[in-house]
């Protein structure tokens, strides 16, 4: 499962992107301001505003910032897929540039004040509240 910023407007256009381009239909979604998402930090003892990192759950662990978006690209068809092989790269240079792609998200991708991406027919089980 892939906890995203929900009112972040390249977090969106990231999930879409992860199901557009994925091998086989297995990454489930909730926004980190859903029921489902606020419940999940709770548990994991992490502020309810913790917002600048996506979250992934994966075979019983849990892998944040870059970690969680690579992770992530192994789900992907070729080519992305390939973006997992950055993950042997050290986290120490991984993260901060993550970081700051997040720290700087609103501003040069947008945001709304309540989530909007609203899955189709077929994809809303793929999407928890």
């Amino acid at each position: 499962m892939l906890l995203f910023d929900g009112v972040c407007h390249l977090c969106h256009r990231s999930v879409q992107f992860i199901l557009r381009h994925e091998r086989s239909p297995r990454v489930l979604f909730a926004a980190l301001q859903s029921d489902t998402g606020r419940a999940l930090l709770r548990d994991l003892e992490l502020p309810a505003g913790f917002l600048d990192s996506m979250v992934l759950f994966e075979d019983g662990r849990v892998f944040t910032r870059s970690e969680a978006a690579l992770r992530v690209a192994r789900y992907l068809r070729a080519p992305w897929s390939w973006g997992g092989l950055c993950l042997a790269l050290p986290r120490v240079l991984r993260d901060p540039v993550y970081d700051w792609i997040a720290r700087h998200r609103y501003q040069w991708f947008g945001r709304d004040d309540e989530a909007c991406l609203v899955p189709s027919a077929e994809l809303r089980e793929r999407f928890l509240r």
